[in-house]
C-alpha cells in the first residue's frame, strides 16, 4: 500500500485533489488510473479533476492536470486557481508566480483565498458556425482559451438541456478530434452573464469551468453584448470575473480569470 498525501480545493465549485509529486511519489504512467479511482465520487475522494505539482526548469512549478476520466487536459482555469494558491500554501513559489502546462505558461497571483490567473491567448476564434445537431439548426461561436470552447447564446439558461444538448455539441464533428466543453450563456446585464458549462472530460455539467468563463465573456464582449470586467454567475451559484485588458496583439486581448480558491481539506489516501 501506498500512503498519498493530498489536499481538495475548490474554485466555484469545480473541485480538485492536488499532490505534491515533486518526489515522483505518482509515476505519470499510473496517474490516468489514479485519476479516475481518486475522482470517482461516492468510491473515490470525489472530483472534477486530479491535479499533480512538480517542479519545473521554466517557472516556479509544473502541473500534470487529468480529467475525472483519467484523460489529460492542456489547461483549466478553476483547477490553475487553485494549483496556484495549493503552491503557494506549501511554500514553493510567492504571491506572484508563474507556472507551466501544455497550453504554455501561466502567471498567476494569490491575494488571501483569490487568486487572480492570466490564461493564455485566445486562438482559433470563429463566429456565427452554424451546425445540425438533431435537425435542430444552431449557430455557436467557438475559441480556444487554454482548452476548446464552443459558446451557445440562449434567453434562459435555466431551460437549457446542459447534460443532453451539451453532450451532441460536445462531439459533434464540426469540432472532431478533440471535441470541446460547451458553454451555455445568458446575458443578465451588460456586466453579467450567467453561464452553464458541459465538461469533456467530466462528460457533465460541473458547477463553473474558469477557461469557459473566459470563453464565454470574450465572445460576449466581441458581439457587444458586455463591457469588461465581466461578472460570471456559475452553476454553482458563485461569481468569477473575467478581465478583458489591452493586449500587445492587435487583435485579441489579455484574459485574466479572478476568483477563490478554497482549501477544503487536507488529507492522506491509501493506494495500491
Amino acid at each position: 500500500m501506498k500512503a498519498i498525501s493530498f489536499k481538495k480545493m475548490q474554485g466555484s465549485g469545480n473541485d480538485f485533489i492536488l499532490i505534491d509529486n515533486r518526489k515522483g511519489l505518482v509515476a505519470h504512467e499510473e496517474a490516468p488510473e489514479l485519476a479516475r479511482r481518486l475522482c470517482k465520487r461516492c468510491f473515490g475522494i470525489g472530483a472534477d479533476g486530479l491535479i499533480l505539482i512538480e517542479d519545473s526548469n521554466k517557472a516556479d512549478f509544473r502541473w500534470m492536470f487529468l480529467n475525472a476520466d483519467g484523460s489529460i487536459a492542456e489547461m483549466c482555469g478553476n483547477g490553475g486557481r487553485c494549483a496556484a494558491r495549493f503552491a503557494y500554501i506549501i511554500g514553493m513559489c510567492q504571491k506572484r508566480l508563474c507556472f507551466e502546462t501544455l497550453a504554455g505558461i501561466i502567471k498567476a497571483e494569490v491575494n488571501e483565498d483569490r487568486v487572480k490567473l492570466q490564461l493564455t491567448p485566445p486562438r482559433d476564434i470563429r463566429q456565427d458556425i452554424t451546425i445540425d445537431v438533431d435537425g435542430q439548426r444552431l449557430k455557436v461561436d467557438y475559441a480556444d482559451t487554454g482548452v476548446p470552447h464552443v459558446v451557445v447564446y440562449t434567453k434562459d439558461v435555466e431551460k437549457e438541456p446542459v447534460a443532453e444538448l451539451g453532450r451532441r455539441i460536445r462531439y459533434h464533428e464540426e469540432f472532431a478530434p478533440k471535441g470541446a466543453n460547451v458553454n451555455f450563456i445568458e446575458a443578465k446585464t451588460e456586466s453579467e452573464l450567467k453561464v452553464r458549462t458541459y465538461e469533456r472530460g467530466v462528460e457533465g455539467e460541473t458547477y463553473a469551468c474558469g477557461t469557459g468563463a473566459a470563453a464565454s465573456a470574450l465572445m460576449s464582449w466581441l458581439k457587444g453584448l458586455v463591457n469588461t470586467p465581466v461578472d460570471i454567475v456559475t452553476s454553482g451559484g458563485e461569481r468569477l470575473r473575467v478581465h478583458l485588458e489591452k493586449s500587445d496583439s492587435k487583435n485579441m486581448p489579455d484574459i485574466y480569470l479572478e476568483g477563490k480558491a478554497i482549501l477544503v481539506y487536507s488529507g492522506v489516501t491509501e493506494e495500491i
